[in-house]
């Protein structure tokens, strides 16, 4: 199957980013024969407006977001909604936050995890193996979760593995406690999903189209906080619906394994089983990382299968 480039379109995306900075209060900045960098919430306010563009960007151009005036909280009405045409190669091929990005040669102390096309034409991750996907671009960019630009360091891994010189790679970059950060990181809903479906080896191209939205979770300055809102989003108000040409029995199961509900951790807000763990994610069970309600269709028969449920209590306590 031949797959569109992530690159090629996104890269229209990156450049109206760019054009709008001012409006979207953004900061642009890019020293001689250095990576461009675009802050959109670390030094400077930004905007849930900035955040959603960053959220299309790292869909690879194959999804739109919105922010839709209705949600299952009532008092926390707006929320993030996520479409995707090409759902695997948008969220796995290009959203998924998979590359590991470490300052190792320096004393910066700086980590974050690349999101976006560029992960494409690295292909530094053995998903994309199993994807049978990979990208080319003159030009490419990644998104990071991260309150600061990347160091030469970085810069220079990330270059080389693209195959492509510093001055042509873009990174967009914003911390969780940011508008933009909380409401990209929101964005993933359908992308923990498709994860989630990868890790319990559903057929990945089985799956034709999904869309998937969670409550827009209110910013937070404290890190932990932050954080928090944005998991407990999607944790307990995050709903998906998938569309698959599988049998009903198999969308059936697929139905069964994916919410939230699975794990052994769910049941608490995000902060506090972080706390519990004492800041380790990986003693988190990771089946809580997943929509709360999910909806698989089968486009063979028609049937849809619903699994897991909404827990609107629990995101009005993380939300104030």
């Amino acid at each position: 199957m031949k797959y569109p480039s992530v690159n090629a379109l996104t890269a229209p995306l990156v450049e109206r980013l760019v054009a709008d900075a001012e409006v979207l209060r953004l900061a642009v900045t890019q020293e001689p024969g250095g990576a461009r960098m675009v802050d959109a919430g670390a030094s400077v306010r930004g905007s849930i407006e900035a955040g959603r563009r960053m959220a299309e960007i790292c869909l690879g151009g194959l999804g739109t977001v919105t922010i839709s005036p209705s949600g299952p909280v009532a008092s926390w009405p707006y929320s993030v909604v996520v479409h995707a045409t090409d759902p695997v190669i948008a969220c796995l091929g290009s959203q998924y936050a998979g590359w590991s990005l470490a300052d190792e040669s320096g004393d910066s102390g700086f980590f974050a995890l690349g999101s976006g096309p560029g992960r494409a034409v690295a292909v530094v991750e053995d998903l994309y193996q199993e994807l049978g996907y990979r990208d080319s671009a003159t030009r490419t960019a990644l998104v990071l979760e991260a309150a600061s630009g990347p160091p030469a360091s970085v810069v220079a891994k990330v270059a080389e593995a693209a195959g492509l010189r510093p001055e042509d790679v873009t990174f967009i970059f914003a911390p969780t406690q940011s508008l933009a950060g909380s409401t990209q990181v929101v964005a993933r809903v359908l992308e923990v999903a498709l994860h989630k479906a990868h890790t319990v080896g559903f057929d990945l191209h089985k799956i034709v189209d999904g869309i998937g939205s969670a409550p827009l979770s209110p910013q937070h300055p404290d890190f932990i906080q932050a954080m928090g809102r944005t998991n407990d989003a999607i944790i307990y108000g995050g709903r998906v619906q998938l569309f698959v040409e599988a049998d009903e029995a198999d969308a059936r199961q697929l139905a069964e394994q994916l919410p939230s509900t699975n794990s052994s951790d769910h049941g608490s807000p995000f902060a506090e089983v972080f706390g519990r763990v004492n800041g380790d994610f990986y003693k988190i069970d990771g089946a809580l990382f997943s929509p709360a309600e999910v909806i698989v269709t089968s486009v063979t028969t028609g049937k849809s299968f619903r699994g897991g449920h909404l827990m609107p209590e629990l995101v009005e306590a993380s939300f104030a």
